[in-house]
């Protein structure tokens, strides 16, 4: 574990220090984020005008499931598209083989190798908004820390999916397009689950898992949440993480090396 720790510092100091090279970037995510933010909020708003509630949420606690939401959205900019939408492009180019090589776990590689500072601006938004809505609420630190085991399962859930899609890239070299029904699929977490029909929900629930990533650690901020959702979203990441290794290890006995 020590030597990984120490490789994943290596990784990620190297990756900062090159993407400072071009601050201006940081400036235009910033106002990216802002401007995504400003749409995220218009559209709840248009919901809530004249009155009108989603079943169950008020104003406030919808803006708590935007605000995880936005973060989410700052963790996928941060941690995974930098390395896992670049899966493709090592199976496309032969590169692939020399991660294999490496006397490291090539998921493990694939996973952390880089990161990008432009997703903190999301990461940064989201938490603002959790925390004005909060304070609107009267809620505790304890709420907060609570909700960080379901906030942590939803980090795995998507990861574990990412993951998997990306390495369906060994027969299907071209899957960019899938990724981005992926994403599509996720920006419906950005309303509480309730503002759907209940086809949807179920959808959302049990097929993609949108549920779990948003409107479950909304729920346990806000003090509500029941314990049988956040167990269900701890058994659903673990199975997705093992089931993510797994299947990478199964896409491997059918990749062709480039020098063969």
């Amino acid at each position: 574990m020590g030597r990984y720790l120490q490789v994943l510092r290596l990784f990620w100091a190297t990756a900062i220090a090159a993407e400072l090279e071009y601050r201006v970037n940081f400036l235009l995510a910033t106002l990216s984020s802002l401007g995504g933010l400003a749409g995220s909020l218009f559209g709840l708003f248009l919901f809530y005008q004249n009155d009108y509630t989603f079943e169950g949420w008020s104003w406030e606690q919808a803006l708590v499931v935007l605000g995880v939401f936005t973060v989410l959205q700052g963790f996928s900019a941060t941690f995974l598209a930098p390395n896992l939408n670049r899966i493709v492009s090592h199976i496309q180019r032969g590169t692939l083989d020399f991660v294999l090589l490496k006397p490291i776990n090539s998921q493990f590689w694939l996973s952390t190798h880089t990161l990008s500072p432009w997703g903190i601006p999301d990461l940064i938004f989201g938490l603002i908004v959790i925390f004005y809505a909060g304070g609107r609420l009267g809620l505790q630190a304890t709420d907060y820390l609570l909700s960080l085991v379901p906030i942590l399962f939803g980090f795995l859930i998507l990861y574990s999916l990412w993951f998997i899609l990306g390495a369906t890239s060994i027969w299907f070299v071209k899957i960019y397009n899938v990724t981005e029904v992926l994403r599509g699929l996720l920006e419906a977490g950005r309303f509480p689950m309730v503002a759907y029909p209940a086809a949807y929900r179920f959808f959302f629930t049990f097929v993609v898992p949108v549920a779990f990533l948003t409107t479950v650690p909304a729920e346990v901020i806000l003090g509500r949440g029941e314990w049988i959702w956040t167990l269900g979203a701890g058994i659903l990441a673990i199975t997705l993480l093992f089931a993510s290794r797994a299947f990478w290890q199964f896409a491997l006995r059918f990749y062709t090396s480039a020098s063969s």
